[in-house]
């Protein structure tokens, strides 16, 4: 009887992790959109426009509103610096293992060379590296 238990609650283990990893995936290439859509449309594709506070303050106001938490100005500015980091994220994507999540990629995205965030994000995902250890 008790390995009958174990094994459903593996199952159901199994199923939350494969769930949130889903999750996960989805809402990092959500966040890249978000900054890609904010770069290349609403800014021409400026690194900066003048109008660019008042915008983010804007689309933070409505998705907050429409979608909770989770989108202040500073999120919204991490999307954008978060597509400005990788703009070949969407190719990048399907070679890196979902084990990748946004706090990685926030870290990641603070190291001003492309050559090492490119290594990073390799390494990180190869060596399935939690965020604790990326960090030191």
């Amino acid at each position: 009887m008790k390995n009958y238990i174990y094994e459903i609650k593996q199952i159901i283990e199994k199923a939350r992790n494969k769930t949130y990893t889903a999750i996960n995936s989805a809402m990092v290439q959500a966040y890249w959109l978000i900054g890609r859509r904010i770069v290349e449309e609403e800014q021409t594709g400026e690194e900066r426009a003048s109008y660019g506070s008042e915008l983010i303050k804007n689309l933070s106001i409505e998705l907050t509103k429409d979608f909770g938490r989770g989108f202040s100005e500073t999120n919204i500015r991490n999307f954008r610096k978060f597509y400005l980091a990788f703009p070949e994220y969407i190719t990048i994507q399907q070679t890196l293992s979902a084990e990748l999540n946004w706090s990685h990629f926030q870290l990641i995205m603070r190291v001003p060379d492309q050559k090492a965030r490119t290594y990073y994000l390799t390494e990180a995902s190869s060596q399935n590296w939690s965020v604790r250890t990326l960090g030191n």
